[in-house]
């Protein structure tokens, strides 16, 4: 009961990456990048084991962005002709590479790392992915159509990696779709239906982690405007608890999401965000206890997986390692209160 896991990112290390940035480089470059890679993952997976984290992740350690890095992997994109776009419905522009043909996977993105990771513990293992349709929100489209044929697309090749990652090991498979909490009408028109594309087939744990972004100022500044009460996921949850996926994240610390949104997942596990990713404070164990007691109220105990509200890259090591030492610990507080 009340299985911990990780949303998303965590930071690299300062010596392997430059720190607390969304895309930071790498310092490292040839065989002297995988090894450090590879130290990064290791000592992420201990802290994950002695913080009484239960289904861990790499961290995507192994990655300078949770979308790109999937992108540089893929055919048909031009990363040489880069097109400004706006970013989550305009939150802010980016220059991004631009899709100039029918996009195809010519080898698998990241299961040589995936298959490192997998032999350094016996826990469960989680993998993340990005959500086709965040991927169409992350990248210029100058070949499909419309956007919905560009994820279907986008959705093939994401379930092909997928399938890759679970025959290679992985116990959970997570699509990553800030997108759903922006385009609520497009999400319950065809997002949904390309993430049942993308996880067709597997047997593994499918979850779909949706959160209100990464804690960096355009994603702080566009939450001030939301109001008192955050009522995105009343839009989308009634739809994905009629879809394909197992577990569904969503974003509750230090937040003004009502967790009576919950009600509408009575099919799902609910990965409920018990820390927050910005690094003003670290959590302490009481208050992730008393986070899943008020998700008590809404979910049966046996569905909540106590986690991040997202990827925690931007924020200082030594603060995200706190955190989720707060997590494991405030999920055995919750659970010694049930047995009392």
């Amino acid at each position: 009961m009340f299985e911990t896991t990780i949303a998303g990112s965590l930071p690299r290390p300062d010596w392997l990456a430059e720190p607390e940035r969304l895309k930071g480089g790498w310092k490292l470059e040839g065989e002297a990048l995988k090894e450090g890679q590879r130290r990064a993952c290791r000592e992420w997976i201990q802290h994950q084991e002695e913080a009484g984290i239960d289904i861990l992740t790499d961290g995507e350690v192994y990655r300078r962005h949770f979308v790109h890095s999937f992108l540089e992997g893929i055919s048909g994109i031009d990363q040489n002709k880069k097109t400004v776009m706006g970013i989550r419905d305009n939150r802010y522009d980016l220059e991004v590479p631009t899709v100039t043909e029918a996009v195809s996977r010519p080898a698998p993105v990241f299961l040589e790392d995936f298959k490192y990771t997998r032999s350094l513990t016996d826990k469960a293992l989680k993998i993340t992915l990005p959500g086709p349709m965040t991927i169409c929100d992350t990248i210029a489209n100058d070949h499909y159509g419309s956007r919905p044929e560009m994820a279907m697309a986008f959705a093939e090749l994401l379930n092909q990696e997928a399938r890759e990652l679970e025959a290679a090991g992985a116990d959970v498979v997570q699509f990553d779709e800030p997108a759903f909490n922006v385009f609520m009408n497009d999400v319950n028109e065809w997002g949904i239906d390309t993430l049942n594309r993308a996880v067709a087939g597997l047997k593994c744990t499918k979850a779909v982690h949706i959160c209100y972004g990464y804690g960096i100022d355009e994603n702080n500044r566009w939450k001030e405007t939301l109001g008192d009460e955050w009522r995105q996921y009343d839009e989308i949850f009634p739809a994905l608890n009629k879809s394909h996926i197992d577990q569904v994240s969503l974003e509750c610390a230090s937040s003004h999401v009502p967790l009576s949104v919950m009600r509408h997942l009575s099919d799902k596990h609910l990965m409920v965000g018990c820390v927050a990713v910005t690094p003003d404070r670290v959590e302490s164990p009481e208050e992730v206890a008393a986070t899943i007691k008020e998700a008590m109220k809404y979910v049966d105990a046996e569905r909540i997986l106590p986690c991040t509200n997202c990827g925690m890259t931007p924020i200082p090591y030594d603060i995200a390692l706190a955190k989720i030492k707060a997590l494991g610990q405030g999920a055995a507080l919750a659970r010694n209160s049930l047995q009392a």
